[in-house]
């Protein structure tokens, strides 16, 4: 009896999962409260993430309500030990995933190559050493985290449900826009977050669920007692000039300068400590023996830099001390990052560009005795510039600044000057920080919009396996005998193994002026061209055009001919599926 009641409701579980997935496929609204879900599963996460590494800094550092970074001084050096206790615990989990023989997949590059399926380990494995990395005090900020778990929980629903691959973008999108927006109680930049570095583009039918995911997220930080990040502006009766707006163009493009040269200086001391083999395993613990001296100059190059961006808004300190912390944080960022703390640049890049802002207001009052440029909306304004050119995104940066001074009157200045970071960096460099070291992991991404298709599109699928063969030793007459003409275009020559050894026209064997004993391996072309099983519709299309062929023999890691691909059924098949990604992007 048992037993009985126990299979029933299985199978009634089983007919409900089964409706609430086709339910989730064909209407909007129930997309709609699937991304609120994630987005109340994101804004608790990001909650829970922040609240472990501080309570890991103020254990490591006897904090008593302070930020790290906002310490006047580190009185017991001894606690700086922390950094390169954290790095050992690095080195030693590093060498646990050693044996998961791949790497590990972010959000971004999850939409972009996996159609958002991110695994379920990858979640805790970042988040984890990024909390650890931030919460001994290295210069990492969290908010890799945070879009990591909320874009990965959203990945895990979406799968559950069974979601078609662009919806399942959108939801990771919404879920790691969500938590990012969570962090600064700023919905309208989690939701722009989520179309600029996750999704990759404005889609009209996205807006609703990823409103909701921000919104349900930020809903969730006020539930947990978390307040609103604001920064006071002189917004009262101020009206801003084209002088200012020239010079704030002008900042936009030092940003820029500054990004470049930081995400440079990272790549080149990682590739550097990855050139000493017996040093590369214990690149952490240095990196965190490192980050002490910097530490002791000063506390600000210590964590993301929450506490040090307020006190020097609060306090305004000189241009000397100015140039020391931003040289000190610059250094903290490019040691951390390059030894193998995990983590991003997002608030680091903020407070560098706060600091580079209030410099620039000093010196371009020095310089321009009438220019007067507010130090705090010049900080805000190299906050925005400064995380465009590295992190990207100049509509989120812009409804940030927005949502966190509810000052309007800025909002021309910081668009300019992160329009201006943006364009430079893209002209000079390429990438943004997380793309740009994926591209140095041998990724073809450069954002996160979708071309995981593309990569499954592989010659294995698109090749016809009824080619004909012929043994290339064989005469014109006996190709003749065996292939009359009209029977097919082309023939493939192929050795006794099998091995390729070109493709023969058969109307190249029929000419009159051709020696009937003539083998026809002198007759072949495309002798030395081919396309491995695995290679994608790019390569395959490039390959066409680089040698004006008809036809292309996939062959093995052996040479031994799998299929011939035709250049028209391959162009055909690569339209189909940029329709079909196109229909599926509009949500047609």
């Amino acid at each position: 009896m048992r037993n009985g009641w126990s299979s029933a409701v299985s199978a009634l579980s089983i007919r409900l999962f089964v409706r609430l997935r086709r339910l989730l496929r064909g209407s909007e609204a129930a997309f709609i409260v699937l991304a609120a879900i994630a987005g109340l599963l994101a804004g608790l996460s990001t909650n829970a993430l922040g609240w472990l590494a501080h309570a890991m800094q103020q254990v490591f550092y006897g904090l008593e309500g302070n930020r790290l970074s906002a310490l006047p001084e580190v009185r017991h050096p001894w606690r700086l030990l922390a950094l390169p206790l954290g790095g050992l615990v690095l080195v030693l989990w590093s060498r646990w995933l050693r044996r998961r023989g791949r790497g590990l997949v972010d959000v971004v590059e999850a939409n972009a190559l996996h159609g958002g399926r991110v695994p379920p380990a990858d979640n805790l494995i970042i988040a984890g050493q990024t909390v650890v990395s931030n919460g001994v005090g290295a210069s990492v900020g969290l908010e890799a985290a945070y879009a990591q778990m909320g874009g990965g929980m959203a990945s895990l629903l979406g799968q559950a449900m069974k979601l078609r691959r662009n919806d399942l973008r959108t939801l990771v999108g919404a879920g790691a826009g969500a938590a990012v927006g969570a962090a600064f109680n700023a919905p309208l930049a989690g939701a722009f977050y989520a179309f600029e570095i996750v999704i990759g583009s404005f889609v009209p039918g996205a807006v609703a669920p990823v409103m909701a995911a921000a919104l349900a997220a930020a809903a969730m930080s006020r539930l947990m007692g978390s307040e609103p990040w604001l920064i006071a502006t002189t917004a009262a009766g101020r009206a801003l000039a084209y002088p200012q707006y020239l010079a704030f163009g002008v900042l936009g493009v030092i940003c820029a300068v500054v990004g470049i040269v930081t995400m440079r200086l990272v790549t080149g001391a990682e590739q550097g400590l990855q050139r000493l083999p017996w040093l590369a395993r214990w690149r952490p613990v240095l990196g965190g023996a490192l980050l002490i001296p910097l530490a002791l100059v000063t506390p600000q190059s210590l964590s993301a830099g929450h506490g040090a961006l307020h006190l020097n808004l609060a306090l305004r300190p000189g241009l000397d001390f100015l140039a020391i912390v931003l040289l000190a944080k610059i250094a903290a960022c490019v040691i951390a990052l390059s030894s193998g703390f995990r983590g991003g640049l997002f608030f680091a890049s903020l407070f560098l560009g706060s600091v580079v802002g209030q410099a620039f207001s000093i010196i371009a009052g020095q310089l321009v005795p009438g220019l007067a440029l507010d130090p705090t909306d010049a900080a805000l304004v190299g906050m925005a510039a400064l995380s465009v050119s590295i992190v990207g995104g100049p509509m989120t940066l812009a409804m940030l600044m927005l949502e966190i001074t509810h000052d309007f009157a800025l909002m021309g200045v910081v668009l300019t000057a992160s329009l201006v970071s943006g364009t430079l960096t893209r002209e000079l460099f390429g990438y943004s920080f997380s793309t740009w070291r994926l591209h140095l992991r041998g990724s073809t991404i450069r954002g996160p919009r979708d071309i995981g298709w593309m990569l499954n599109l592989s010659a294995g699928r698109i090749m016809r396996r009824d080619w004909v063969s012929m043994p290339e030793d064989l005469t014109v007459a006996e190709f003749r005998a065996r292939m009359p003409l009209g029977s097919s275009s082309k023939a493939v020559l192929v050795d006794e193994q099998g091995r390729y050894g070109g493709i023969l026209s058969t109307a190249a064997a029929y000419r009159a002026d051709l020696a009937p004993d003539t083998r026809l391996h002198a007759l072949a072309g495309l002798c030395d061209v081919t396309v491995a099983p695995a290679a994608d519709i790019k390569a395959i299309l490039a390959l066409f055009d680089d040698h004006a062929a008809d036809e292309i023999a996939v062959v093995d890691g052996v040479g031994v001919v799998q299929g011939v691909i035709t250049e028209r059924h391959a162009r055909r098949r690569y339209l189909e599926e940029v329709e079909a990604a196109q229909r599926s992007a509009f949500s047609e």
